[in-house]
């Protein structure tokens, strides 16, 4: 009876192993058909039979199923975005335990072609606008292939891209820890027909042309670190979730690693802005004046800021000095002549607060003439925003207003007609 039971067994097992490789051979031949479905039938078959295969046909049939989920999406509609991706993740999943070194120039053409069917697809996905998928096949793909850190930065731009705040912070935060800085060696070299500047895929082609004599004056320039980039759109999505201590060490160790960045400087003092810490705004927006000494835009919100403050003097500064730099800014203009008349109620306060003596009706006449040489000054201002942009209504209805004051009956009917003109449509 023992000796039954053992040949019994062996029989088993010997026919376990024939039907091991009839249905790997079976799931081959289908694959490479294409015909997914037998392929399907036969590797079910397979898996039922993987507890008795060896460490051999347990690769071999990974590698299949590899393949198998790559085409057909895992038993999902492959022809959908959703059900492509799965395969995919499927395929990659098992191709995991494709361990056999018989397998393994097949493993690596599979990874490969794995990866290059993520690019192709989340770049196609690109085209079509939709981020959130291509995202996903970015991150996949960086996954099956980590040293292509690109991957993975391009993953976190597209889910920024969609507003997806969360995931993209995750991705981000994977950049900053892997000290991501994207730098690459661009080559260049000098057509010499056209004396123009041209870059090249890699150092042996230019190599070749500068031998062809087609190109001379070969040169390598890096590009700039994203490293920067991503610690600042950290720093913005804490902003915008409003985590701002965490939002500001991060801006700190952006500008740490890239202190020339006006564009870091600037984003940093408008979140003290909106902080309220108006003081630390100013003196980074005076850093940012003086890097960059001819930015309107700078001078600009500094002079709200120093309105703000009630500093008339450096605010109307400000104001002329972005005027200056360009003279075609309406909202300087406007803002400008409203910080000249800012100075109005105080003046009528005090021709309202004076009495009926001689005394009183001289300090009247003085503070009359004081309001009209300040109507005088903003006048110039508000007819200059006018001239550059003659649909500015409000400035025409306060010019209307400033004349009547004076006493032009001219000019007051002559703007008043602008304004009712302007409000009528």
């Amino acid at each position: 009876m023992k000796n039954y039971l053992v040949m019994a067994l062996a029989l088993t097992l010997g026919f376990s192993a024939v039907a091991q490789k009839k249905e790997l051979r079976s799931a081959k031949k289908a694959l490479l058909k294409e015909n997914y479905e037998n392929a399907g039938v036969a590797l079910d078959a397979a898996e039922a039979l993987l507890s008795t295969m060896d460490d051999k046909y347990k690769s071999k049939y990974y590698l299949y199923r590899s393949m198998f989920y790559s085409k057909s999406g895992g038993g999902t509609k492959v022809n959908t975005v959703k059900g492509e991706f799965n395969g995919v993740k499927r395929s990659i999943e098992a191709l995991k335990f494709v361990t056999a070194k018989a397998d393994a120039t097949s493993a690596e053409f599979q990874k490969q072609r794995l990866l290059s069917h993520l690019i192709n697809t989340g770049n196609s996905l690109v085209e079509k606008n939709d981020y959130e998928n291509s995202s996903n096949f970015f991150e996949v793909a960086y996954d099956l292939s980590p040293s292509d850190t690109l991957y993975l930065y391009v993953a976190a731009n597209h889910s920024v891209a969609i507003k997806n705040y969360d995931r993209s912070l995750i991705l981000y935060e994977k950049l900053r820890d892997l000290d991501y800085t994207g730098i690459e060696k661009k080559m260049f070299a000098t057509n010499i027909e056209t004396q123009k500047k041209e870059s090249f895929d890699n150092e042996m082609l230019m190599n070749l042309s500068i031998k062809a004599k087609t190109h001379t004056n070969p040169s390598e320039e890096y590009t700039k670190s994203r490293f920067p980039e991503i610690i600042k759109n950290i720093a913005l999505i804490y902003k915008e979730r409003g985590d701002n201590d965490k939002a500001l060490e991060a801006f700190a160790v952006a500008r740490a690693d890239d202190p020339e960045s006006m564009d870091l400087l600037l984003q940093e003092a408008y979140l003290h802005y909106n902080m309220g810490n108006i003081n630390k705004f100013k003196s980074l927006l005076e850093i940012a004046v003086q890097k960059d000494p001819n930015n309107h835009e700078l001078q600009y919100n500094l002079a709200i800021i120093s309105s703000d403050a009630n500093d008339f003097k450096n605010s109307k500064k400000y104001y002329l000095r972005a005027i200056e730099l360009k003279p075609d800014y309406t909202k300087a203009y406007i803002n400008v002549a409203a910080l000249i008349l800012s100075q109005e109620q105080s003046i009528l306060d005090q021709m309202n607060s004076l009495g009926s003596s001689r005394a009183d009706d001289i300090k009247y006449d003085k503070l009359k003439e004081k309001r009209n040489q300040m109507f005088l000054e903003a006048i110039p201002y508000l007819e200059s925003a006018i001239s550059i942009t003659p649909e500015n209504y409000q400035a025409a209805k306060t010019l209307s207003n400033i004349y009547s004051a004076v006493g032009n009956t001219k000019k007051y009917k002559e703007y008043k007609a602008i304004a009712d003109s302007l409000n009528k449509k």
